[in-house]
């Protein structure tokens, strides 16, 4: 035979063979006659043709068509035996114990095919480790990234309440001051999260004084030296310490104007401690502010329901005990954002039933905040002035959302009281918007309101309650 013969017949025998051969015996065990022959494989247009100076076959075995005629007159080669089916592997056994402990990689889907066959065989038989499976594929949810790992700002409130409800406080804390409770345990939350550097990242403090917004920087430890010092003026009228201390002492005693007994302005009791300081404020500042906070929950827990109309002076105006509660409850929450945005971590705005309360002592404020301004020449005239305690021109303003609700502020008198039947306007705000605007956090022009009616008295009242912030 010609070498282009071989050629050909090999190229023919790798054709016709399988791409992954089965196992073979050894080649001394190997018995051509008991091995079947496979079936020809035939173009069924065109009818095979014996080849020429071929032997007949052995009439013991069936009779093989030939394969096509080769150009030599060789016949083709036999075609190596079929591979044995290999049969499916069994099932992967395991003792329970190894089960047990894929189930956390089984969670995160990192076993092999087997073991997750195995694995999940196991937990239709086994209620245990079908409980675990479901707690680890449940916490193996919490492991993704578009999810956020913060607790629920309101959990504390929650579980307090959930506690509360089954076994009732001996001494409660009045609902007047639980706004002042939670804002602080929030604010004092995200203190105990940030680093010791980020105590000292700038914070903007903003308010609007008269027509303008004005603004003042300091630091993270600097808002909470703030938030001490204007808490003291609670502190004071209930006859606990001053955390101002000796700061004012120079200025006329400890919390005073000097020449007087009249307790000093928020703005200048902050400014005092931020001047006494001879280094500026640390992380050291959040142990007094917190023991404070503390202290001051529990004198008004145990002061009976008297306390609440103790008058709590801020130096040009005062406040009954539990508007003062109520107003360091809205400064805590406000400047615990203010702190949030400067160090980039989450804060939510307190709960419904808190925010409603913050947001109707704003409105109860505004009358007489527009009669300030007006004496200040900042506001329009009186249009309709009335007797005391008798309805007259009123701003129907309406809050959107979480704490929303429906308030008519008196325009022309402190003394009038708001009615629907006289009101010349209306405002609706969304909650947490005109929360900022009550901080100065938001210019009274720049508003997001929905505005009817006389525009002269929504203006008046949405100036009104941007004067109502101060540092």
């Amino acid at each position: 035979m010609s070498t282009n013969d071989d050629a050909d017949g090999r190229e023919d025998e790798v054709q016709g063979s399988r791409r992954i051969p089965g196992p073979r015996a050894a080649a001394d065990d190997f018995d051509l006659d008991a091995v079947p022959l496979p079936a020809p494989r035939t173009d069924p247009t065109q009818q095979a043709a014996p080849e020429p100076g071929a032997e007949p076959e052995s009439t013991a075995e069936p009779t093989v068509p030939a394969g096509p005629t080769e150009p030599t007159g060789r016949t083709a080669p036999m075609e190596p035996p079929a591979a044995p089916v290999l049969a499916t592997p069994p099932a992967l056994v395991l003792p329970h114990r190894v089960l047990k402990s894929l189930l956390g990689a089984w969670a995160l889907a990192a076993c092999s095919a087997e073991e997750t066959e195995a694995v999940e065989a196991h937990l239709t038989e086994c209620a245990a480790c079908a409980d675990e499976a479901l707690r680890l594929r449940d916490a193996v949810g919490l492991l993704h990234t578009d999810g956020s790992l913060d607790l629920d700002p309101m959990l504390r409130s929650r579980v307090l309440d959930a506690c509360l409800s089954r076994r009732p406080a001996k001494i409660p804390v009045p609902d007047w001051a639980a706004p002042y409770d939670a804002e602080t345990a929030r604010l004092d939350a995200l203190l105990r999260d940030i680093g010791g550097s980020e105590w000292h990242a700038p914070v903007r403090l903003k308010w609007f004084e008269r027509e303008r917004a004005v603004n003042r920087k300091t630091t993270v430890a600097g808002v909470i030296g703030h938030l001490m010092t204007v808490d003291g003026l609670v502190s004071t009228a209930l006859g606990l310490d001053d955390p101002l201390g000796n700061a004012t002492a120079e200025r006329g005693g400890s919390g005073s104007a000097p020449g007087s007994g009249v307790p000093l302005s928020p703005g200048a009791r902050t400014e005092a401690y931020w001047s006494a300081a001879r280094r500026p404020p640390t992380r050291a500042v959040r142990e007094p502010w917190r023991e404070q906070s503390h202290a001051l929950i529990r004198t008004v827990s145990f002061a009976g329901r008297g306390a609440a109309e103790l008058s709590v002076s801020y130096g040009d105006f005062a406040l009954p005990l539990q508007d003062s509660m109520l107003d360091r409850a809205f400064e805590c929450w406000v400047h615990g954002g203010d702190i949030a945005n400067a160090v980039d971590y989450p804060y939510e705005a307190p709960s419904a039933a808190h925010l409603h309360r913050m947001i109707d002592l704003a409105a109860r404020l505004l009358p007489a905040a527009l009669a300030g301004r007006r004496r200040a020449g900042l506001a329009g005239p009186a249009r309709h002035l009335v007797t005391a305690g008798s309805p007259g021109r009123s701003l129907h303003l309406e809050i959107e959302g979480s704490g929303g609700g429906n308030w008519y502020i008196a325009l022309d008198s402190p003394a009038a009281l708001g009615s629907p039947a006289h009101a010349v306007a209306q405002v609706a705000l969304d909650g947490a918007e005109f929360c900022q605007l009550v901080a100065g956090h938001v210019s009274p022009v720049e508003a997001a309101a929905g505005q009817e009616g006389d525009r002269e008295a929504i203006r008046d009242v949405l100036f009104a309650a941007a004067s109502l912030s101060r540092l």
